[in-house]
């Protein structure tokens, strides 16, 4: 029996493990106090542009500014003049000090350098991800390789109505999963990109608005199939996250 184990009994450490019988497959362990910054989205401001780096840097609430280089910044956040500039621009006429913009962790803080931030925000679900302001974003996973998948899985990224402007890619966990499953995907990653928008209108730069999420739900999104005959969680708290992220995803399940 395939099973996913989560034991989140102790505060200081959260682990979970993929077992077949007597066999471990995956184990991965988070340490709760330990802030996983990454995918995280905020509301920052720009603080200092530098012209050598063509990057700004941006207060988004950690000790360290994030960096931002220009080829992470999303056009809509351009000035009026550098949007209908048809050549090259640089930091300085794209954007301005003190602006304020949507920022995701892309990777983050090592050592004295500051987190790499993003403009182009990614929401993973289970079957998809979703670039909400990424035009030229989308496609089929790349690990997908197999021709008749491949196909229909084109077939139904077409029917689903992506707003324009935006992108989408369906993950290799929605290779073998009908349409009604990635369109309900699909339409909690728009919910919660609507939710983020509503959060940053409402919120004061720097604001954190988006946190990816604990292990137990980048667990049950990324590591759970149908191959998976339990999922076993120990601790009252842990058990009620899986039970509503899982009731939320995948309801059927």
């Amino acid at each position: 029996m395939k099973r996913m184990l989560i034991n989140a009994t102790q505060p200081e450490e959260l682990r979970v493990a993929i077992v077949d019988g007597q066999k471990l497959f995956n184990l991965d362990i988070e340490v709760p106090g330990r802030e996983q910054k990454k995918a995280n989205i905020y509301k920052g401001r720009i603080t200092r542009l530098e012209p050598s780096l063509e990057a700004a840097f941006v207060d988004y609430g950690s000790t360290r500014h994030g960096f931002l280089p220009l080829k992470e910044i999303s056009r809509n956040y351009f000035t009026e003049a550098a949007r209908q500039s048809p050549g090259r621009i640089n930091i300085q006429e794209a954007v301005k000090e003190g602006q304020e913009l949507i920022v995701q962790i892309e990777k983050e803080e090592r050592g004295n350098k500051g987190a790499a931030l993003t403009t182009f925000i990614s929401l993973a679900g289970r079957y998809c991800v979703l670039m909400p302001n990424t035009a030229r974003g989308g496609g089929i996973s790349r690990k997908i390789t197999n021709a008749a998948d491949r196909k229909k899985l084109k077939e139904i990224a077409a029917e689903i109505d992506v707003p324009q402007g935006a992108g989408l890619i369906v993950r290799t966990a929605g290779a073998k999963r009908t349409k009604a499953e990635i369109k309900r995907d699909y339409e909690y990653l728009q919910r919660l990109w609507e939710q983020i928008r509503e959060l940053t209108l409402k919120s004061i730069a720097p604001a954190k608005i988006y946190e990816e999420g604990d292990l137990i739900k980048r667990s049950i999104r990324d590591l759970y199939n149908r191959d998976i005959d339990e999922v076993f969680v120990e601790g009252e708290r842990g058990y009620r996250i899986a039970k509503d992220f899982m009731k939320m995803i995948m309801p059927s399940h």
